[in-house]
């Protein structure tokens, strides 16, 4: 799936109000922002309609306060924290689509921006209900969205509202797609994409994708223990999705019959239960003793995967190769993280727990992409229609 998509360049927004879809959903803690990313990924596009000469209204979801108005999850701290890197102030309505939010939306000049209250506090959001869609639409002439991590939803900021109003990508949304859709298309080779995570159910259809296209396709995580399965071997009390080992094992003559090499972890780290404090201890892949569960890669593997990752022209990571937030079964997904950042490919992290793994190494720069969308990216690699992007004008 690539789209060429135009963006807030290809429209004229002078003098227009216009609705910006982003991506505030950040964390907080006691009312305070313990991680601002998405803000700051927000920047560009709100600058350049600022600069520009836009009269700029942004939304945004917050958390899930299903269609109640619930204090905790208002947008107000993330206006204040915009405020301070606009350096100038980001007006707040006290509603979303009512009385206040109209009137400031009515009242703005140019280069002004205002933010309206979460989205979610209505239910018709998530529904996508076409007369909340359009009650929203009515305060802009334009819609930009740039809310990559909501991009796979079709709810009423993300897409309904491009019924009503010419639909153009912002610049976080244009990079994710330009830089995703290159690497699918048209990529460096050779091709490496590292799966992981619990379950194979989740990757199916990235799996299914990627081996058309991939010269190499490295498997850990929980998801490994299925295809041991398939392969014949024991698990002991390892997660696997027994219902999946069949399909696992045609993956598996799928990657062979297209000349791609797959690899599974070649020893574990495992231990006698899922916490934190087991007992552990490492082992080949093909003798998991019962009563034991694996909870990360072996050193071994950590090598042979390492080795693999180098000398790649692209590589694709998603999904940890452990339960990476304990510190005993974090080696394997910081070992994987190294070699991509050392590997000297064109490196993309799709989102989720491999990005979160990736910020706290110290390694998101040394990346040339960090997707910042853990579901959207996923659908985005299995070559699925995003709603939030498809609804968007085309160049």
């Amino acid at each position: 799936m690539t789209y060429n998509k135009k963006t807030v360049e290809d429209i004229d927004v002078k003098g227009k109000r216009v609705l910006v879809r982003c991506d505030f959903n950040v964390p907080m803690k006691d009312g305070v922002i313990t991680n601002d990313n998405r803000i700051v990924g927000a920047l560009p596009t709100i600058k350049y309609l600022i600069e520009n000469g836009a009269r700029v209204i942004l939304c945004s979801h917050m958390g899930r306060p299903k269609g109640e108005f619930k204090s905790e999850y208002s947008l107000a701290p993330v206006a204040k924290k915009l405020s301070e890197y606009l350096g100038k102030e980001v007006v707040m309505a006290k509603d979303v689509v009512g009385e206040d939010a109209k009137a400031k939306a009515a009242a703005l000049e140019d280069g002004d921006v205002l933010m309206i209250e979460n989205v979610r506090f209505h239910k018709e959001e998530t529904d996508n209900d076409p007369a909340f869609a359009k009650e929203l639409a009515s305060m802009a002439d334009i819609f930009v969205n740039d809310a990559f991590g909501t991009a796979h939803r079709a709810h009423a900021s993300t897409a309904g509202v491009a019924d009503y109003l010419p639909a153009v990508c912002g610049y976080l949304i244009k990079k994710e797609i330009s830089i995703m859709g290159e690497a699918l298309e048209n990529p460096k080779r050779p091709f490496v994409a590292i799966l992981g995570g619990a379950k194979v159910s989740d990757k199916i259809g990235v799996i299914n994708n990627l081996i058309d296209k991939v010269d190499m396709l490295i498997i850990g995580g929980g998801m490994a223990y299925t295809f041991f399965k398939a392969l014949g071997n024991d698990v002991g009390t390892s997660i696997c999705e027994y219902d999946k080992v069949d399909l696992a094992r045609e993956l598996v003559a799928k990657a062979r019959e297209k000349g791609v090499s797959f690899l599974l972890p070649v020893d574990n780290v495992v231990g006698r239960e899922y916490k934190e404090d087991t007992p552990f201890m490492r082992i080949y892949s093909d003798s998991i003793p019962d009563g034991w569960m694996g909870l990360d890669i072996g050193k071994t593997t950590q090598e042979l995967f390492a080795k693999s990752i180098i000398g790649a022209g692209t590589v694709i990571w998603n999904g940890p190769m452990g339960v990476s937030e304990w510190k005993n079964f974090a080696a394997g997904t910081e070992a994987v993280a190294e070699a991509v950042a050392n590997s000297g490919a064109i490196s993309i992290i799709g989102g989720g727990d491999s990005a979160a793994a990736v910020a706290k190494l110290g390694y998101s720069d040394r990346m040339t992409h960090v997707s910042t969308g853990g579901g959207a990216s996923l659908e985005f690699l299995e070559g699925l229609e995003l709603p939030g992007i498809a609804c968007l004008q085309d160049k």
